[in-house]
């Protein structure tokens, strides 16, 4: 053995000293060694890989916020087809379970693609618990915000349960009553009586909670509450293009706000954050929305990373729940040329556009004579056929995207295969601090849920066993009775009874109300049309 120096090793630790010192540096000690204490996950919802590209073309070839945080690659189909809906692609992210169309937060009713095990008897449509209901219950804050109405599919995905995406008055009544701390974005018309079939005042009930309930960016801005509640357009707000910002904030900046509030607690939070219109655009083979609505996400995305860059304890995902449109750079008409195009064939059309495609609707008149100087005015474009003024004039109303999309897609070479979602894989995003390992290579939506639940360290599946009991079969065993009764306008309670107790649990509230006397609960009481489920506790209130 050759002799060492006691200098060659007062060398060596040395430098490992200093390496220690130069990996340490950008880092923080992961809590248990693979936990964060906050996870900000962010969904563009819609959004395939051209559309990207087409955005970053767009502001000069810049990279986008998000670009470095690339890292793999994510399989969208659902569980029973292989192009996914938003509610089932939602409730994957948020539970970890692949559901059917349509479904929000529940189990399918059959999982027969390819690899994936069949649902057990009894189990269809049974409602799981979400990667926010698990950090809630762990004590974490947590937040929901979105630019489509709060109730729509993929904010509902982590809030709420129910076997239709459809029911609104269901699943936002179960948002309300789910307690999260911040709840940002539009559809303040479903939460009131005028918008629902139960004629039930949500918005009185939301700040009769202690919600800061707030309808302007100003009032936003200037909130000090530790809950808030913003509604800042009846429906949907408007695509960033065409945003007011003195009547509606942007998604970066609701974002901002929801970080603001929720890191106030010192055991962390949990944030989803969606560009809900990325989506709607798509649809409509719009793609100035398409545009506007990616660089206004990548902004939020921007927000997200700049604060878990400075706090060092935070996880930040960005991922698309499914492709749409098929959208591509280069059409038909440059089959034989798509080399030879410059850039500029593809974006300087596209820069014209001062509006989208819904925000141009507003600046037809009322018999819609004007269409040329619209055109001329708001996207640049002097050359219109007859039958693309003819299309423009027939366009239903809240259908002009789809009416000018295309118009301005065939200028600028962007192509659409479809009007509807397509099934490719998306691209994965993962910010993580220190220790704490990113994702790689192709991974199963599902899988992001898992990965939240891992880093988080909570347990989805320990979690849906304390929310979701079946009442009837616990209660009867219990030696109680059950039976739903209805108030007469659609509003309906379980009610149990067992010599002198009763308990009466509203539907899609945490309300027990126990011999007349009200108690609030952990969960929620659901009922998915076939079964209803309570929480744990509700069955500790028989004895």
């Amino acid at each position: 053995m050759k002799h060492i120096s006691q200098k060659s090793i007062a060398l060596a630790l040395s430098l490992c000293m200093f390496l220690s010192m130069f990996l340490w540096i950008g880092q923080v000690p992961a809590e248990a060694g693979q936990k964060a204490k906050n996870v900000i996950i962010l969904i563009p919802d819609g959004m395939s890989v051209a559309g990207t590209t087409l955005a970053r073309w767009y502001q000069g070839g810049t990279p986008l916020a998000m670009d470095e945080m690339a890292c793999g690659l994510v399989r969208t189909y659902s569980a029973d087809a292989p192009i996914a809906d938003s509610a089932p692609a939602g409730t994957a992210f948020a539970t970890g379970h692949k559901s059917h169309t349509g479904y929000v937060g529940v189990l399918p009713d059959a999982a027969n693609m390819l690899g994936l095990a069949p649902i057990a008897k009894g189990d269809e449509k049974k409602p799981v618990a979400t990667i926010l209901e698990a950090a809630k219950l762990a004590g974490k804050a947590t937040g929901l915000v979105a630019t489509s109405e709060i109730m729509h599919a993929t904010p509902a995905a982590f809030s709420s349960h129910f076997p239709s995406r459809k029911n609104y008055d269901d699943l936002s009544e179960q948002q309300v009553y789910n307690r999260i701390d911040v709840v940002l974005g539009a559809g303040s018309k479903f939460l009131s009586p005028e918008g629902r079939k139960d004629k039930t005042d949500l918005i009185s009930i939301i700040k009769n909670l202690g919600y800061d309930y707030v309808t302007t960016p100003e009032a936003m801005k200037n909130s000090k509450s530790d809950k808030i509640w913003g509604m800042f357009s009846p429906t949907s707000l408007s695509y960033d293009m065409d945003r007011n910002p003195a009547e509606q904030p942007s998604l970066a900046e609701m974002t901002a706000k929801a970080i603001e509030v929720l890191s106030k607690d010192k055991d962390g939070f949990f944030l989803m954050v969606e560009g809900s219109k990325i989506d709607w655009a798509a649809h409509a083979n719009d793609p100035i929305g398409v545009i506007s609505d990616i660089l206004a996400f990548d902004k939020a995305v921007k927000t997200a990373l700049d604060f878990a860059k400075k706090n060092r304890d935070t996880v930040v995902i960005a991922v698309t729940d499914h492709g749409n449109g098929g959208i591509s750079i280069g059409d038909r008409a440059t089959t034989k040329t798509y080399d030879e195009e410059p850039l500029s064939a593809f974006i300087a059309p596209l820069k014209k556009a001062k509006l989208t495609g819904e925000g141009l609707e507003s600046k037809f008149n009322a018999n819609r004579s004007n269409i040329k100087e619209v055109m001329a005015t708001y996207f640049g474009i002097t050359d219109l056929t007859e039958e693309e003024i003819k299309t423009i004039k027939e366009a239903k109303a809240g259908s002009m995207n789809y009416a000018v999309g295309p118009i301005i897609s065939k200028r600028a070479h962007i192509g659409w295969t479809t009007g509807g979602h397509t099934g490719e894989d998306v691209v994965l995003y993962v910010y993580a601090p220190g220790s704490v390992e990113r994702p790689t290579g192709v991974i199963e939506n599902t899988d992001v849920a898992r990965y939240m639940e891992k880093v988080l360290g909570v347990s989805l599946d320990e979690v849906t066993k304390k929310l979701f009991v079946d009442a009837k079969a616990a209660f009867e065993v219990k030696g109680a009775k059950v039976e739903k009764v209805d108030d007469g306008n659609g509003n309906f309670s379980l009610v149990v009874t067992k010599g002198s107790t009763k308990v009466e649990l509203p539907f899609n509230t945490n309300i027990a109300i126990v011999d007349g006397k009200k108690v609030e609960m952990s969960g929620l009481t659901v009922d998915n049309g076939v079964k209803t489920y309570v929480p744990s506790e509700a069955v500790s209130l028989i004895k």
